[in-house]
């Protein structure tokens, strides 16, 4: 049964919306909005007067986004702008060889294709590995891997499918090859728990503007210590030096720690509101709300497999999925049926031929149970035409 947590108590949503799109943007909880109004009023009246206090803030927000990806030092933890920035912060930071292969698969987000589909033209080889080839899609990225695979790149959660990757695994057998395992975490981060330590992760990206419950433009990029130095730098500027606010001296060498990914000046708006939104997630904690999403991700398969003329995309089963449900008409109009649910308040979104569902942890079930009753009317509609 879903967690009883009442929306009233974190988020202002209009009455009529059901939002079930927390796998793209998020709404701001009560406290995000606060925290960026009062940012903003106070830049207002007094600027930077008070901008020890914005560091503060900033050094807060680091802190809980160590925890919240378990690295073993703040000093692993860079501020960037996005997953794609952190992505091609590796892509074209590492030092690539004549027969270098990377190994991504065809479900994955541009965001994590494109970055490495770039290094073609400087002679790597990216192995697009079909998941479905399998029964167990870590089987099928294992089988691809060779003495020349200097790196997988993966999504913990698949965008289109919900696919829930086994990191464990995974990071077992990059360990096992000498491969860096670089993992795109935005669509399980701030929705369940994380441990970097505990699945070998060398690289961990994600935005904070969709389970996070943050604001875009502010990214978490998590760089394992023992292989900084092998990223290689293509941004520069006044803030990714090690003695940073010395601006009167003329040699420079990059930050021992992650800030050297920070060539400037950082988001201060984004990073007080992502620092809000991340004190509700502690406050509630990681557990809790994982059992939460699980259970909104539960009712929602088990409902849409009981309709006649639906094909759930999302794998059911448990550990093979986590916040995104995505299902399709069989033989209906899966794009009228996402005209209907929007503009019935149904925040959601078309993805891989069909509908994505991403309730997050407030979601309740009576919220659930309006979507689906939409989609019962209109496949009922349907089938008396």
């Amino acid at each position: 049964m879903v967690a009883t947590m009442r929306i009233s108590d974190d988020f202002e949503l209009n009455d009529d919306i059901v939002y079930l799109n927390h796998a793209a943007v998020a709404p701001w909880p009560r406290r995000t909005r606060d925290a960026v109004c009062r940012f903003a009023e106070q830049n207002m009246r007094t600027g930077a007067r008070f901008y020890g206090d914005w560091l503060e803030t900033e050094t807060r927000l680091r802190q809980r986004l160590q925890r919240l990806v378990n690295a073993p030092n703040v000093d692993d933890i860079a501020l960037l702008k996005n997953t794609s920035e952190g992505l091609s912060v590796v892509a074209h930071g590492l030092e690539w060889r004549p027969g270098d292969n990377v190994v991504i698969n065809d479900q994955e987000f541009p965001s994590n294709r494109i970055p490495w589909q770039s290094l073609r033209s400087r002679g790597v080889e990216v192995r697009d590995i079909s998941l479905s080839a399998q029964s167990e899609p870590e089987s099928a990225l294992a089988e691809a891997m060779d003495g020349n695979t200097r790196l997988l790149s993966i999504s913990s959660v698949q965008y289109g499918t919900g696919l829930r990757m086994d990191l464990r695994r995974l990071g077992e057998v990059c360990r096992q090859n000498g491969t860096l395992f670089c993992v795109d975490a935005i669509q399980s981060l701030g929705a369940l728990p994380f441990d970097a330590q505990d699945v070998n992760a060398d690289f961990v990206v994600a935005d904070g503007h969709k389970w996070m419950l943050g604001p875009e433009g502010i990214a978490v990029f998590y760089c394992k210590a023992e292989v900084r130095d092998r990223v290689g730098l293509h941004q520069f500027g006044w803030h990714m030096v090690q003695h940073r606010g010395d601006y009167d001296r003329s040699d420079w060498t990059p930050a021992r720690d992650a800030k050297r990914f920070e060539c400037g000046s950082p988001n201060m708006l984004g990073i007080h509101g992502l620092d809000a939104s991340l004190s509700l997630l502690e406050e509630i904690g990681l557990e809790r709300i994982e059992r939460a999403v699980l259970a909104n991700s539960r009712h929602l398969l088990d409902s849409l497999s009981n309709l006649s003329g639906v094909q759930c995309i999302t794998p059911s089963a448990p550990g093979r999925h986590a916040g995104i449900v995505t299902f399709r008409l069989r033989d209906g109009d899966n794009g009228g049926l996402h005209r209907e649910l929007m503009s019935n308040g149904v925040v959601c979104a078309a993805r891989y031929g069909g509908i994505r569902l991403s309730p997050h942890y407030y979601v309740n079930t009576h919220q659930l149970d309006r979507a689906l009753d939409l989609v019962r009317d209109y496949l009922g509609r349907g089938s008396r035409q």
